[in-house]
């Protein structure tokens, strides 16, 4: 009975934590938690509606500026011949007479402006940042693409392991119960003098070994749900998941491959988007070799409070503020400019070469990429032979398994076998069953991988 109680304490906790569960996850379900909650899913998509917003302000840096100002203020008005050059805009532009004297008369004046300014042709250059910005925006809504996918075959691959792991604590549980069953009649044999006592010694180390198994499947299972929970953003370990996966296998698992079956992977298509990107940043720096015409207009009104006799007269002007924020003269002007840095092309030539090498780069990355997807699903082809292979197998092995342990059980309590063949036949017996959770578990896995290398989620996902 002291046994026992620890055995007993295990089911109590195992049963409370089970009336704990939430109702059953499937994987459907843990897949569209995990795209909606994963951190990194979500920065994706703010970093591609980010991008949009940009490829929004490109085409509209196009537009012409406007600029409108209006400004009032009180100074003097002592002029000096000579040269100016205001540095940082920090030179004040006080207009006046060029007197002999200084003097501190002041009055209130206005500023009012408007003013357009339109880099309106550079030989294709905004049209060639548009380009750019839309193709940067391509990019980063493929990298949330392809992160989503990725995300959907981590959160399966958890799934399944997770789902693993669980039937093996199953199968080490009904391991230990056996052994204890086993236990209970050895020490009875023992008691009735009809075997030797070191056979319940035996037995007892027996018991611990298969404690032992099943703490350190319980162990694996509680890592493999956490993994879970984190790719789903739960915060709640204790997960009942579907038992599809352990009552069937995929239907159409053997579905041959296209020639290009990873042409259209997300991960290739960030890729190459990658490469698209670089191109037209090329393309973009390449029209910083050419001129830019810009229309420029400008109209002013200025008010003063000085009036046009102050160059005779020093006392002509007054101090009333709306005298001098009234608007008395205007000026307008209208032109055509270009601008061309004629050394601008020994830079930029440059900048367009080291832009091609980095597209060169990525194309490597991308048939890269592209070899090992191919090879990956080659393998998995190969994954999911051995796996039926090995599922086929299965029920042959737990009915020789189960019938060796009947028959060595049986002939233990009469008295016509040793303990060493039953632990053995024991042995056998949940190697057999673990072999099938892991059979049935690995076909599906394959399946997955399969998915993850042709770049199609519903290769997996439809046969559920």
């Amino acid at each position: 009975m002291k046994i026992l109680q620890p055995l007993l304490y295990l089911s109590a906790l195992l049963i409370a934590e089970s009336a704990q569960a939430q109702q059953t996850l499937t994987l459907k379900d843990a897949v569209r938690q995990a795209v909606t909650n994963y951190g990194t899913v979500k920065a994706k998509a703010n970093y591609a509606n980010a991008s949009k917003a940009s490829a929004v302000q490109a085409k509209r840096d196009y537009l012409p500026n406007l600029n409108i100002s209006a400004q009032q203020d009180y100074g003097t008005v002592n002029g000096q011949n000579g040269p100016l050059y205001g540095f940082g805009g920090l030179g004040v532009a006080s207009s006046g007479l060029p007197l002999d004297h200084q003097n501190w008369n002041a009055a209130f004046g206005a500023l009012y402006l408007t003013n357009v300014n339109w880099d309106f042709f550079a030989f294709g250059r905004a049209k060639e940042k548009i380009k750019s910005a839309e193709a940067a925006a391509t990019r980063d809504n493929n990298d949330l693409q392809q992160e989503i996918f990725q995300q959907e075959v981590r959160v399966s691959a958890a799934y399944l392991n997770l789902l693993a792991a669980q039937r093996l604590t199953a199968s080490y549980r009904k391991n230990l119960n056996r052994a204890d069953t086993f236990r209970q009649v050895v020490i009875a044999r023992a008691k009735g003098g009809l075997i030797a006592g070191v056979d319940s010694s035996q037995a007892n180390a027996e018991i611990s070994g298969a404690k032992i198994l099943l703490t350190q499947a319980l162990d694996a299972e509680q890592q493999q749900a956490k993994n879970l929970a984190v790719l789903i953003g739960s915060d709640n370990y204790n997960f009942n998941l579907d038992s599809l996966f352990i009552n069937r296998v995929p239907a159409n698992i053997t579905t041959p491959n296209t020639p290009d079956a990873v042409s259209n992977h997300p991960l290739l298509s960030f890729y190459k988007s990658r490469i698209d990107v670089s191109d037209k940043q090329a393309a973009y720096f390449k029209t910083f070799n050419y001129p830019v015409f810009s229309l420029v207009g400008v109209f002013q009104t200025r008010g003063s409070g000085f009036s046009n006799l102050y160059s005779v007269n020093q006392n002509a002007y007054t101090t009333n503020y709306g005298d001098g924020i009234k608007p008395t003269r205007s000026n307008y002007l209208i032109g055509v400019g270009v601008t061309w840095n004629l050394t601008q092309p020994l830079r930029i030539s440059q900048q367009v070469k080291a832009q091609r090498y980095i597209s060169l780069g990525l194309q490597d990355e991308y048939d890269q990429t592209k070899l090992e997807l191919n090879a990956q699903l080659n393998l998995s082809d190969a994954k999911i032979r051995n796996a039926l292979s090995n599922y086929r197998e299965v029920p042959v092995q737990i009915k020789a398994a189960s019938d060796a342990w009947i028959q060595k059980s049986v002939l233990y309590k009469n008295g016509l076998s040793n303990l060493v063949d039953v632990t053995q036949a024991r042995y056998a017996l949940i190697r057999a069953e673990t072999d099938r959770d892991i059979a049935y578990n690995n076909v599906w896995q394959a399946l997955l991988l399969k998915a993850a290398a042709a770049g199609d989620f519903n290769l997996f996902i439809n046969e559920l």
